[in-house]
């Protein structure tokens, strides 16, 4: 993805082409699908609507909610043509290989085609299956003791840990793709 606001982007646009949210549980949702270990404060998610909202990505609509004494104003976001075409153009032309654009994009791949289906899973596994080289030859080159150039047991056994991580993602790619195809 071109920049870091992006993949933000890609989800709120993902999930507000399912319908209208309030920013609450717009970034309960976020949260959902970029995972837990992935920060994502109010400071950023408004700024960020904002300029959705200013590139016409977005529509803002203020309700009046009365809640016991106080009257204030929910606001809500929806989808606008412009956002849904961008939606479109982001799901079909991503480079979604690296790990959190990946993710993010595999969360609505619902609406996007099987051709880019398979088009980013294939980036994905071609991506896995280099890293697994690097990671194999580091490992074969690494002595048993592993205390030479500062590589000690530990960064031995989570290289060791990332290749067989790498290798079951691999696996598991390659059956979504065999499925993928199957349903052309």
């Amino acid at each position: 993805m071109a920049s870091r606001s992006e993949p933000l982007e890609f989800t709120l646009l993902g999930l507000l082409s399912a319908g209208p949210l309030h920013g609450y549980e717009l970034r309960k949702r976020c949260l959902a699908i970029l995972g837990p270990f992935r920060a994502l404060s109010f400071g950023s998610l408004y700024p960020q609507l904002r300029r959705m909202s200013l590139s016409n990505l977005i529509e803002v609509s203020e309700n009046e909610s009365v809640t016991g004494s106080s009257r204030r104003a929910k606001i809500s976001y929806s989808i606008t043509d412009s956002g849904k075409k961008r939606f479109a153009e982001l799901t079909e032309n991503a480079d979604a290989s690296e790990d959190e654009a990946f993710g993010v994009h595999f969360a609505f791949f619902g609406p996007t085609s099987r051709t880019s289906r398979v088009r980013i899973l294939e980036a994905r596994r071609r991506r896995l299956k280099d890293k697994a080289e690097v990671l194999s030859k580091e490992l074969e080159r690494s002595p048993l003791n592993g205390e030479v150039l500062g590589i000690d047991k530990y960064l031995s056994e989570w290289r060791r840990h990332s290749l067989d991580s790498a290798t079951r993602e691999i696996a598991w790619l390659d059956e979504m793709i065999q499925s993928e195809r199957k349903t052309q």
